[in-house]
């Protein structure tokens, strides 16, 4: 399973593909799609053609993303959330299941603490993920929602087999 992790940013967004076999991951390609400038609208189209073009051209089978944190500045955290909806549309649009995960599951799944800085999520990417050369934070936390997804997607592979039987 071929899986895309998004960190939303509205001046970088990062992201991060890897390949999950069974337990077994490995890292396919990662990086950031930057925006930048005063008009809001340009910015989030910029976003959507690049994300865009990564997806068509690493063509993943499930996408994750982090859900959206709100911090004290509410007009910030509004224009995050647009830039969400843009890493939740494209793949949405390419036919992929999108799903949302909270920072704190996240860095709670690949470091073992849910409060954990960006340097160790950096660092346990790069031990999960042998090879794997984050191009920034942001393409490393996104590496990170991948790892995520990967876990509970197995995790919840399990439970259905389970109650199946």
């Amino acid at each position: 399973m071929r899986i895309i992790g998004i960190d939303p940013g509205l001046r970088y967004l990062g992201w991060g593909v890897i390949e999950a076999d069974g337990s077994r991951l490995s890292h396919v390609a990662n990086g950031v799609c930057s925006s930048s400038g005063t008009d809001l609208a340009a910015r989030l189209l910029s976003l959507h053609v690049q994300l865009s073009a990564i997806v068509a051209r690493y063509a993943p089978d499930q996408a994750a993303v982090e859900q959206t944190f709100v911090n004290r500045d509410g007009a910030g955290t509004l224009k995050l959330g647009q830039a969400r909806g843009i890493a939740m549309l494209v793949p949405a649009q390419a036919g992929l299941a999108v799903a949302e995960y909270a920072p704190n599951a996240v860095k709670k799944t690949v470091v073992g603490v849910g409060h954990a800085q960006k340097q160790q999520v950096a660092h346990m990417v790069r031990l999960q993920l042998p090879g794997a050369l984050p191009e920034s934070a942001d393409a490393a936390d996104a590496l990170a929602i991948a790892i995520c997804h990967a876990f509970h997607a197995r995790t919840a592979a399990r439970i259905a087999v389970g109650a199946a039987r």
